[in-house]
């Protein structure tokens, strides 16, 4: 009989193949695939295999400071740094998370809190590039001039010319 059985356990529904213990802490980057449940602390990236499925659950002891990149993300403890979860995030009651969440796919519960951006990914690649900045007096379309002369006589005189 072996000591070592070639199971995974279940955890919040997730099979769980790597489990970081509320006692341990990890310090530098992570790269896994399959299931990571983190109860302790991870200084550093967590990243899944490219190609491979992966989900990570932070536990409501758990946390990390670093980035994230895993498709399936679950967070019910503290997160310092950007998520991005390319198939879904969820964003558990005890969530807190300190970061841009990049998702394509997000659930978020009451008592969750978000200390940054949510950006879709869709919307993040049809982002359109920084415009230049126009100078400083650019011509104003017929259709704004009546705001234009609105503002002027209020006192506003950057709109002045001059």
């Amino acid at each position: 009989m072996s000591v070592f059985k070639n199971k995974t356990a279940q955890r919040e529904g997730f099979a769980i193949d790597t489990l970081i213990g509320p006692d341990m802490t990890v310090r530098g980057d992570l790269e896994f695939s399959g299931g990571l449940y983190v109860e302790g602390r991870v200084i550093g990236k967590v990243l899944a295999v490219a190609g491979k499925p992966a989900s990570l659950v932070l536990g409501e002891s758990g946390s990390i400071e670093g980035e994230v990149h895993v498709p399936v993300v679950i967070v019910n403890g503290s997160l310092v740094g950007d998520v991005h979860a390319s198939e879904r995030i969820e964003l558990a009651p005890k969530a807190r998370v300190t970061g841009n969440v990049h998702y394509t796919v997000v659930e978020m519960s009451a008592g969750a809190q978000l200390t940054g951006r949510l950006v879709h990914a869709t919307a993040a690649a049809a982002e359109p590039a920084p415009i230049a900045p126009a100078s400083r007096w650019t011509e104003v379309p017929a259709s704004s001039r009546l705001k234009v002369q609105y503002f002027y006589r209020l006192g506003l005189q950057d709109f002045e010319k001059g």
